[in-house]
């Protein structure tokens, strides 16, 4: 469990880095002043983390929302954390390099804080792997991770790795527990992140998240958030809106109990609203 009280409150990955355990994610946003203006509310109202990746298509904007905050607000590079990942068609060990290089030069940045692979294509997430440690024994980027990895891939990984994966970013809600994955990367110092925490609203009705948000006098979203963090997740939620933006970040002000705890973590039905990467269509 978290014991985090700020949203600047961050965890120490395995490797010492400081990752925040609230950020901003952009998935479907599109590029141009729709994304820059949520980018920009969003380090406006303190949060210092924005995931991106290379097939959402604005890192351009990403890159000049970070610049033009940073330049507003007196924020020094080191104090953000910015997260891209290598898509699909460029898993492999020289294109995995090029595609590193793209995404930073799109986002205009020098280095990048994380940088993930998306999905385990099998017979290319290993080559893609060995760029990423190239990338990090460089310097290029300060910390290496998976996304969408299941506890196969991770092992199928491990096994020849020369720097163990920090992150793994997942689909992760109370209907998507992932009590196997979090067993794993928890016993193996493997942060977990989660994406499409609301599950992509899904569950902003349901009565017994209903129940205890107004016990708490939160939203269903900050209990659902708050229940990520309380379980040592990381998580991203993504939103446009800056009021939603500033609400999302209002989850270090309460704590669920365990009785809570447990009524959430009993809403778990396995059910993804996302491919699963098993079966995903590569």
């Amino acid at each position: 469990m978290t014991t985090a009280k700020h949203l600047n409150d961050k965890v120490i990955l395995q490797n010492g880095v400081a990752m925040p355990w609230l950020g901003l994610g952009v998935f479907k946003v599109e590029d141009g002043s729709i994304v820059i203006q949520s980018v920009k509310d969003a380090i406006k109202n303190g949060y210092r983390s924005i995931d991106t990746a290379a097939i959402y298509d604005n890192e351009t904007g990403v890159g000049q929302a970070v610049r033009e905050s940073m330049a507003e607000h007196g924020i020094e590079r080191k104090d953000l954390f910015i997260t891209s990942k290598v898509w699909n068609a460029d898993l492999g060990y020289e294109s995995t390099l090029a595609a590193f290089e793209t995404s930073l030069n799109k986002l205009g940045l020098d280095y990048l804080d994380l940088y993930l692979i998306h999905w385990p294509v099998e017979g290319k997430y290993k080559d893609a792997w060995r760029a990423l440690e190239t990338l990090y024994k460089q310097g290029r980027v300060k910390a290496i991770g998976v996304s969408n990895f299941h506890v196969h891939h991770l092992q199928d990984l491990m096994k020849d790795a020369e720097v163990m994966p920090m992150v793994d970013q997942v689909e992760y809600h109370p209907m998507l527990a992932q009590n196997e994955l979090r067993a794993f990367t928890r016993e193996h110092n493997i942060q977990l992140e989660a994406w499409s925490p609301l599950m992509q609203g899904q569950l902003l009705d349901h009565p017994v998240l209903g129940e205890i948000a107004a016990k708490h006098g939160k939203s269903v979203a900050q209990v659902i958030l708050r229940w990520d963090l309380q379980n040592g997740v990381v998580t991203i939620p993504k939103s446009i809106k800056e009021s939603r933006i500033i609400e999302n970040a209002h989850v270090f002000d309460f704590e669920l109990s365990s009785d809570d705890m447990a009524a959430i973590d009993a809403l778990n039905e396995d059910r993804r609203v996302g491919p699963d990467p098993d079966n995903f269509d590569f």
